[in-house]
């Protein structure tokens, strides 16, 4: 599975949390640019984190990455699986 994450440093918040299955990579990749182009745009791109994270599945990603889980509100939308 691929993760798209986008997590706010100063209040340590996730703001986006979407899982694509293996195959949907391009499609994680071009939602990671907008992303990053659209924070760009507003001048808050240094205090976002948007990253692509592949794992097995969310469990092992929870251990390794467990900060992006700490205050994951509903409107995250954990999981979302995209479309292929």
């Amino acid at each position: 599975m691929i993760y798209l994450i986008e997590y706010d440093r100063p209040p340590r918040r996730t703001l986006l949390f979407k899982t694509f299955e293996d195959t949907g990579l391009q499609d994680a990749r071009q939602e990671r640019l907008q992303i990053e182009l659209d924070l760009n745009r507003r001048g808050l791109l240094m205090q976002h984190e948007v990253l692509l994270l592949q794992a097995r599945d969310e469990k092992g990603l929870r251990r390794t990455h467990d900060r992006y889980f700490e205050n994951l509100p509903d409107e995250a939308g954990l999981p979302l699986v995209a479309a292929d």
